[in-house]
């Protein structure tokens, strides 16, 4: 089918839809499904994740199809939606995450952890003195193991600047420790 097609029968469904006919609505979605979930499941990671999020994206498009503006594509309308929605999870994941670990490190005050405990308390005050998009860049990449691709998608913002922000961090994290006495080292061996 071509694009003008394709297209065309696309703003059929809609106008359809729109209308109330829950058959165009099908007809919309089922055409459109494979593709958002895809994307869903590459920025997620997790097959029960990217299905939630496929669910709750197509329904915010029909809910939202009156915001479409026809003369525009729809996939890419319907896609950024998708993306969005996974933003948002994977946002959400990493404050569950980080909370959990702040959690974690205050459960075992042992005295035979202090040192441990001295050196994540360490860390964690340097962390908080990185500017807020480097010190996400870098958490997202060193303590939930995410790529600089998913990094950015995450952001919104291009490869190479994720790169940087991890990489600045990561040195200036490295400065403020040996600073602080907590590591040993040469400043130039990042």
């Amino acid at each position: 089918m071509s694009k003008e097609a394709l297209t065309s029968e696309v703003q059929q469904w809609v106008a359809a839809g729109l209308h109330g006919d829950d058959g165009a609505i099908r007809l919309l979605i089922d055409r459109f499904r494979g593709r958002v979930y895809g994307l869903c499941y590459r920025m997620l990671g997790h097959r029960e994740e990217a299905e939630d999020a496929t669910q709750e994206s197509l329904l915010r498009a029909v809910r939202g199809l009156n915001g479409w503006d026809r003369a525009r594509e729809f996939a890419p309308w319907l896609l950024t939606i998708a993306a969005n929605r996974c933003r948002t999870r994977l946002a959400t994941r990493a404050k569950q995450r980080a909370t959990s670990t702040d959690v974690e490190a205050l459960v075992d005050l042992r005295p035979d952890h202090l040192a441990a405990r001295q050196t994540a308390e360490e860390v964690r005050a340097a962390l908080d003195l990185l500017r807020e998009d480097h010190r996400r860049a870098f958490e997202l990449f060193h303590v939930e193991g995410k790529s600089y691709a998913e990094i950015a998608v995450v952001c919104g913002v291009p490869l190479g600047t994720i790169k940087t922000w991890v990489h600045r961090a990561r040195r200036e994290m490295a400065e403020r420790l040996r600073e602080r006495g907590v590591v040993e080292g040469d400043r130039h061996a990042l």
